[in-house]
């Protein structure tokens, strides 16, 4: 079992699911077809959903289960996923790793994204009657209103009921983190052309994730005081963030459109990538704002993963101590912001969140500024005086 993209004429991809016989899961594949058209999901989510779906359909080949009822065994399903690597030796199959000490194979987080593509193409089965209605009491147990903390439970004092998972492994507190302004100056010194500088500012500056700078084009771009000549009312330079389907596979997370202000120095870095643009290609290329310039097929735009292969030829180049990944800079614009006295309701708006507190991972105060909120504090001798003990 693995997950496979498929590739439609009009170009649109998705991911599904084939057997050891390289035959479609049909199961699986209307599944993948119902997240990408039906719930306009992106192409990602496709292949990471039909990754671990065909982990749990493995899984049940591997011990003899049927599928349609392995959910009653997902502990057993985690144990598997724990200990058993994702390829069999060269010399024999694949078997459960286990005992005293064993480094786990996957970890709790990546453990719990495979648990819920495995309850959602599940939960798929039974919708369209490949499944008992059974399954559902296997994945999920009946939870209510009194579970809810206070605060949760609303001024309605009725009791209400939802799904609560079944299975889900406590995944430990990791922090989250941003890259410094140094590392965001470092990376931008080591570009060598203006386009990469270009791509730093969008990812550190206006705080793009790298599918939505690569899913950019040149009309999207309004970065003139006035854009109504161009039937923009928006005032000011600024750019358009689309959701889209686009030839090189960039995509919006939000589903929602904004428009996003940028600065002078963005404009500037803009202009600069107009010329440089313009030397090599003319008034050609695609209609993508980030196209190929010196390798590949000229003109092509650029993929967000050659935006990711980027950032890591700058993190060697700028010889950082660490490797400074594209979130990393979205999540440095956002702290920058929350720094510079920006509220939540901004912060979300400038990041493209639908709500409020989906923006508060990317507030990640600067250690200057937390050094500078303790030594605010007034001593007891300036409260007091100097007398005392």
């Amino acid at each position: 079992m693995r997950a496979f993209p498929v590739v439609l004429p009009s170009g649109t991809r998705y991911w599904t699911v084939l057997d050891d016989d390289l035959l479609v899961v049909p199961v699986a594949d209307s599944w993948g077809r119902y997240q990408r058209f039906g719930r306009s999901r992106a192409e990602l989510t496709t292949k990471t959903n039909a990754g671990g779906a065909a982990l749990y359909l493995r899984w049940c080949g591997a011990t003899g289960r049927d599928w349609t009822k392995g959910a009653r065994d997902l502990g057993l399903f985690i144990v598997w996923l724990k200990h058993t690597p994702s390829r069999a030796d060269d010399d024999g199959p694949v078997v459960v790793r286990s005992g005293p000490g064993g480094t786990p194979v996957r970890r709790e987080r990546r453990i719990n994204v495979v648990l819920s593509a495995t309850r959602g193409f599940l939960s798929y089965a039974v919708s369209v009657a490949e499944a008992p209605r059974s399954v559902l009491g296997q994945l999920y147990e009946l939870g209510d209103s009194r579970d809810l903390p206070a605060e949760a439970q609303g001024e309605d004092s009725g009791l209400f009921y939802r799904l609560r998972v079944r299975h889900r492994l406590q995944e430990p507190e990791t922090e989250v983190d941003r890259a410094s302004d140094e590392e965001i100056v470092g990376m931008f010194m080591e570009c060598r052309c203006a386009r990469d500088r270009l791509v730093v500012l969008l990812l550190g500056r206006v705080g793009l994730r790298r599918g939505q700078a690569a899913g950019i084009h040149r009309s999207d771009c309004h970065m003139l005081a006035d854009s109504r000549a161009l039937g923009c009312d928006y005032k000011g330079p600024h750019i358009h963030v689309l959701r889209r389907d686009n030839a090189n596979g960039a995509w919006s997370k939000s589903r929602e459109s904004w428009i996003q202000p940028v600065d002078f120095l963005v404009v500037q870095a803009y202009d600069q990538y107009v010329d440089e643009r313009f030397t090599v290609l003319g008034a050609g290329g695609s209609d993508f704002l980030l196209v190929n310039l010196f390798r590949g097929v000229l003109g092509a735009p650029m993929t967000p993963e050659a935006i990711y292969e980027l950032f890591e030829r700058l993190t060697r180049r700028a010889k950082l101590s660490r490797k400074v990944g594209p979130h990393m800079a979205r999540r440095a614009f956002g702290s920058n912001v929350s720094d510079a006295g920006g509220e939540l309701d901004e912060l979300q708006a400038l990041l493209g969140q639908k709500h409020p507190e989906s923006a508060r991972p990317y507030v990640i105060p600067d250690q200057a500024r937390l050094r500078e909120a303790v030594e605010r504090v007034p001593s007891p001798r300036e409260l007091y005086g100097r007398g005392g003990c």
